[in-house]
C-alpha cells in the first residue's frame, strides 16, 4: 500500500559520509551521491529540530490506530526516529508483524538460564525475512527522487523483499543478480514470482554485488543493497520493536548472524542515537557471528586487530586482506547462504556498532549452525540456516565465559524456515553429502522420517513404540 497524507514531519535529515576523513554531505533528495573514495554514506538527524516522544512507551499508543498502516507498520509506526520522509511518499505493505518471544528450551541448549533467551522472529515480515524492515525505506526513498528502476545483488532475501516492493506497489521495475548457484531456491522462487528481472551470472555473491554497483552507476538505476544508507534506517526498527517487546528495558546482549553487516550495523546506530535522545539509559553488548566459511570480520576483527578507532579504521589492514584473498580466489563456502559473503560492504559501519556497543565477533561452523538451528525448530520457530549461527553464537560464548547465564540475550532470527528447506531436510534426514559443503556435518538433532509399509499392523508397531 502507498500512503498518501497531507503530512510532512520530514526534517533535518541529511546524508554524510562515515569515516572522519570525508567530511562531505548530501540531500536526503540527493539519488545515489558517491561518497569520496568509496566511502560509506550514513543518514544523520539534526535531532533539534525534530520532534521526538520524551519516552519510547509513547509509541505503543499506535497500537490502537492500527487502520492507519503507517501505524500497522512496525517499521513506519517509530517514524520520528528515522525522520527522513514526507508521510505521504512512504510506502509500506504491512511489514514489521514480527515476535520476540522468550525460549526456555533454546536457552537450555544455550546454556542461559530459562527466563533469559528471547528469538526475535524476522519471519513474519511480508517476504519471509528481515529485509523487508530496510526495503520498505529504501523504497519509500526510491519514490521520493522518483526512480523508476531498482535493483540488487541478493544470496536470496534481498533480491526477494525488493520484488515484493516492486510488484505490490507498482512503482518501479525490478532487477535482481544472483550468483550461479548461490541462491536458495525458496528464495529464487520469491523473485521470480513476484515479476522481478533476475540475471544469474557467473559468480558468487561479491561478484554480483560489483557489477550491480557499476551497472547502477552507469545507468543511473536506483540500487537496493544495504550500501544504500536508507536500507539500514529501516532495519534500526528491529531493535525498537525489540525493546517493546522487553518492556522498554535494553537487553544484556543482542546477538546477529553477520553476512553483509547491514543489520549489526544498523542495530549500533539505533542504540547509539536512542542513548543520545535519552530514551535509553545504558547500551547492550552486540555480538557478530560469521559463518566460519565467510569469516572476514572474525579473521580482521580477532585476528588483525581492525577497529573503528574513532572513525579512522586502518584501510591498510583491510586493503591487504582482500588482496591476499584474491591472490588465493578466496570464496565464501557455507550452507548457511544468507551471510555466503566474503566482503561484507558495511565492514566499517559495523566496525562503528562494535565500538559503541563493546562488541565480540565469532565464527561457528555449518555443523554447529545446523544444530542450534534445529534446536530453534523443536522449540517452535523454524528459521533459515544463517538463523542459526545466532544461537550457536550464543552457546559457544557461554561456554567461553563471555556471556553469563544469567545474562538477559536477544538473538535475531534472519528468516523463515521455507527460505532454505533443502538444507533442513538433508538435516533431518542425515544426507551428509549434501550438508558436507565446507566441511563434515553431523546431524545431532536430527528428526528422520520413519519408513513404514502401506499395512495397518505394521503401521500400528511403529505407533505403539512411540508410545511406550
Amino acid at each position: 500500500m502507498i500512503i498518501s497524507t497531507t503530512t510532512d514531519f520530514a526534517s533535518a535529515a541529511y546524508q554524510a559520509c562515515l569515516l572522519s576523513r570525508h567530511t562531505d554531505t548530501f540531500a536526503v533528495t540527493d539519488a545515489c551521491p558517491r561518497a569520496p573514495q568509496d566511502d560509506l554514506l550514513d543518514i544523520q538527524y539534526d535531532w533539534d529540530r525534530i520532534p521526538v516522544p520524551t519516552s519510547l512507551r509513547e509509541f505503543e499508543a499506535r497500537w490502537n490506530n492500527r487502520r492507519n498502516p503507517l501505524d500497522y507498520s512496525g517499521v513506519w509506526r517509530f517514524r520520528e526516529l528515522l525522520p527522513f520522509a514526507p508521510e505521504d511518499q512512504i510506502v509500506t505493505i504491512g511489514e514489521g508483524q514480527t515476535v520476540l518471544q522468550n525460549n526456555p528450551g533454546v536457552a537450555r541448549y544455550a546454556g542461559i538460564n530459562s527466563s533469559g533467551l528471547f528469538l526475535q522472529y524476522e519471519g513474519m515480515n511480508p517476504s519471509g525475512s528481515f529485509k523487508d524492515n530496510g526495503m520498505t525505506a529504501a523504497s519509500t526513498h526510491a519514490r521520493m527522487i522518483g526512480a523508476k528502476i531498482t535493483a540488487c545483488a541478493s544470496t536470496g532475501n534481498t533480491s526477494a523483499s525488493l520484488a515484493i516492493y516492486g510488484g505490490v506497489t507498482g512503482l518501479f521495475n525490478v532487477v535482481v543478480f544472483v550468483g550461479s548457484g548461490k541462491i536458495a531456491y525458496g528464495k529464487l522462487s520469491q523473485a521470480l514470482d513476484y515479476g522481478a528481472v533476475t540475471l544469474q551470472i557467473q559468480g558468487d555473491f561479491d561478484d554480483a554485488l560489483k557489477q550491480v554497483r557499476r551497472v547502477c552507476a552507469e545507468a543511473n538505476i536506483y540500487l537496493c543493497n544495504s550500501v544504500n544508507p536508507f536500507r539500514l534506517e529501516g532495519q534500526k526498527t528491529i531493535m525498537y520493536r525489540v525493546l517493546e517487546g522487553l518492556n522498554w528495558e535494553v537487553p544484556d546482549w543482542i546477538v546477529v548472524p553477520g553476512g553483509n553487516l547491514g543489520n549489526s550495523s544498523a542495530f549500533g546506530k539505533a542504540f547509539m542515537e536512542l542513548k543520545h535522545l535519552g530514551l535509553i539509559d545504558r547500551m547492550p553488548r552486540l555480538a557478530v557471528i560469521n559463518a566460519r566459511g565467510a569469516s572476514t570480520l572474525a579473521r580482521l576483527y580477532n585476528d588483525h586487530g581492525l577497529r573503528w578507532n574513532g572513525g579512522a579504521p586502518d584501510a591498510g589492514i583491510i586493503n591487504d586482506y582482500y588482496r591476499r584473498m584474491d591472490e588465493e580466489d578466496g570464496r565464501a563456502n557455507t550452507l548457511a547462504s544468507a551471510i555466503e559473503i566474503n566482503r561484507p560492504v558495511n565492514l566499517t559501519k559495523c566496525l562503528r556498532a562494535l565500538d559503541a556497543c563493546e562488541g565480540v565477533v565469532r565464527d561457528v561452523s555449518d555443523e554447529q549452525i545446523l544444530d542450534a538451528k534445529a534446536q530453534v525448530g523443536r522449540h517452535g520457530f523454524g528459521c533459515e540456516p544463517a538463523s542459526g549461527a545466532s544461537v550457536a553464537g550464543v552457546k559457544l560464548l557461554r561456554e567461553e565465559g563471555v556471556i553469563a547465564p544469567s545474562d538477559r540475550v536477544v538473538c535475531i532470527l534472519t528468516g523463515h524456515q521455507l527460505k532454505d528447506p533443502d538444507i533442513t531436510v538433508a538435516y533431518h534426514a542425515d544426507n551428509r553429502q549434501a550438508l558436507a559443503k565446507s566441511g563434515p556435518v553431523v546431524p545431532h538433532h536430527g528428526n528422520a522420517p520413519i519408513p513404514v509399509p502401506n499395512d495397518f499392523t505394521e503401521i500400528m508397531k511403529v505407533i505403539n513404540e512411540l508410545s511406550a
